[in-house]
């Protein structure tokens, strides 16, 4: 797929979330070099949708709403508002218009996982955020396998066998209580 093929470079960051330069993104993710990204939950009503991701990295795990990376254009680093509406658009054709509000910061987790999958390795910054809208919105199949709502007694109970196919970046969401 053209969006996987294509020559993407996304920030290197220390452990307070600092750039510290710039990296392409599979090197990124076969090094395991800590870099940035952000994640958006979508709540439609009481519940959130969880996309069960099509992905070369963690693929078939079900993840918040959507993940990405703010990109560098030329020497510029996107925003995170930039990396989302942009994905939003890409994944589940959603403008920023169909959002009921700017998508609110709820803080970031770090972490580092191995894809079980394949040889590919997440070591994040993750930049969390949360918004909602009036109606399930459709998705793109060539991003995910499908895109579902959940309450979030189910998505956080841990005897769930949902749970288990959660995103590493998921569990740790839920841990600090961001979801």
């Amino acid at each position: 797929m053209q969006h996987y093929d294509d020559v993407r470079y996304i920030a290197t960051v220390d452990t307070k979330d600092e750039v510290q330069g710039k990296i392409e993104r599979w090197e990124a993710h076969t090094k395991g070099i800590l870099h940035r990204a952000l994640t958006l939950a979508v709540f439609v009503k009481d519940t959130v949708l969880l996309q069960h991701r099509k992905h070369p990295v963690f693929d078939s795990v079900y993840d918040m709403t959507i993940s990405t990376h703010q990109q560098y254009k030329d020497s510029t680093l996107q925003t995170d508002e930039e990396a989302m509406y942009q994905t939003l658009k890409r994944e589940l054709l959603l403008a920023p218009s169909s959002l009921k509000q700017i998508p609110q910061y709820k803080g970031t987790v770090m972490y580092q996982a191995n894809d079980p999958k394949s040889d590919f390795i997440e070591h994040e910054v993750c930049h969390v955020y949360t918004c909602s809208v009036d109606a399930h919105p459709n998705f793109d199949p060539a991003y995910a396998y499908d895109l579902k709502a959940y309450s979030l007694e189910t998505i956080t109970n841990q005897t769930n066998s949902l749970y288990s196919r959660l995103a590493p970046w998921v569990k740790e969401m839920i841990k600090k209580g961001m979801v």
